[in-house]
């Protein structure tokens, strides 16, 4: 007959109380350091408040008033706003920055990507090809635009034309032909922006654990498949913010038409800010303030709804 074994009582140990919280009291604040911190953060938020807000406030009551910022001033309401609306020259200037858009998400999103992996692929030199994929960044914006206006010469002697004339091509009317100009825009401000998302690349790729690669090369994969499997997924927070903050900038063009082309041949090349530049500035003391930050108020608001969208659409994309 078997004997069963006594049961043993085991004692439970109640978990200790847990400690009351303090109560936060003005004295307790200025203990723990609450004062020296807001006295370094006072300035910061003056600065930010006098440079960024006020500016942005001021523009926003601006838009409801007719000024030139000499005259007598005088609320008119919501009238800036249905004159921009009015404006026949809003909607060509909306079509030719959704063009510039596009054109600069084919070709001059995917430019820096490729850029990124083919240089984190090379051995030897890394650093060198890397300075040299940044080293557009460095030049001032105005001198490269200057830059490439010599190279867009529409004369047979210009440099892009020259090396067309080799081909038995060209010469081709890069800025003055309404079909080409935009492009040749989007090639420059590609040029010019690609370097620094392409360190942003860069970056992003050192992160990714070498084990992974060396695993899909085990599992036979090729470059190709290891980017598609292995790096992209790896980028996919970083490309969906690039994304969003290129369709910001692309949206806000202005340097390149402005410097370019002046918004011509008939008005192939009139963006936005450049409509915006054009309200304000038409004439020496005459411009159309109200008209203008009317417009960058529906801009901004425009982003920013965007902005808001795709970010909550991509939440679940970037964290997976």
């Amino acid at each position: 007959m078997a004997v069963q074994s006594p049961v043993r009582a085991v004692a439970v140990v109640p978990p200790p109380p847990a400690r009351p919280r303090r109560r936060r009291t003005p004295v307790t604040w200025v203990r723990r350091g609450g004062l020296t911190t807001l006295l370094f953060l006072v300035p910061l938020l003056v600065v930010f408040g006098v440079f960024s807000w006020a500016p942005i406030v001021q523009s926003v009551v601006m838009s409801f008033q007719r000024t030139n910022l000499v005259g007598p001033v005088t609320f008119v309401g919501l009238d800036n706003f249905a004159q921009v609306l009015d404006d026949p020259l809003l909607w060509t200037a909306v079509g030719n920055t959704l063009w510039f858009a596009v054109l600069a998400l084919v070709f001059g999103y995917p430019i820096p990507l490729v850029a990124a992996v083919l240089i984190s692929e090379v051995r030897a030199r890394r650093g060198l090809f890397s300075a040299l994929a940044y080293l557009p960044v460095v030049v001032p914006p105005v001198v490269a635009v200057l830059l490439w206006k010599f190279f867009y010469d529409a004369s047979p002697s210009g440099v892009f034309n020259t090396v067309l004339g080799w081909a038995g091509l060209g010469p081709w009317q890069w800025l003055q032909d309404a079909g080409s100009a935009m492009p040749a825009l989007v090639l420059e401000a590609t040029w010019a922006a690609a370097g620094g998302t392409v360190i942003i690349y860069l970056a992003a790729l050192a992160g990714v654990p070498a084990d992974q690669y060396e695993a899909a090369e085990i599992d036979g994969a090729g470059i190709w498949r290891k980017i598609w499997h292995v790096t992209l997924p790896r980028l996919r927070g970083v490309l969906l913010v690039t994304f969003i903050l290129q369709i910001i900038g692309t949206a806000q063009v202005f340097l390149e038409p402005f410097l370019f082309t002046g918004g011509g041949p008939a008005n192939s090349t009139m963006t936005i800010l450049l409509l915006i530049y054009d309200y304000a500035f038409a004439s020496s003391l005459g411009g159309d303030y109200g008209a203008a930050t009317a417009l960058s108020i529906m801009l901004a608001a425009v982003l920013a709804v965007l902005s808001a969208l795709y970010l909550k659409a991509t939440k679940s994309w970037s964290a997976s």
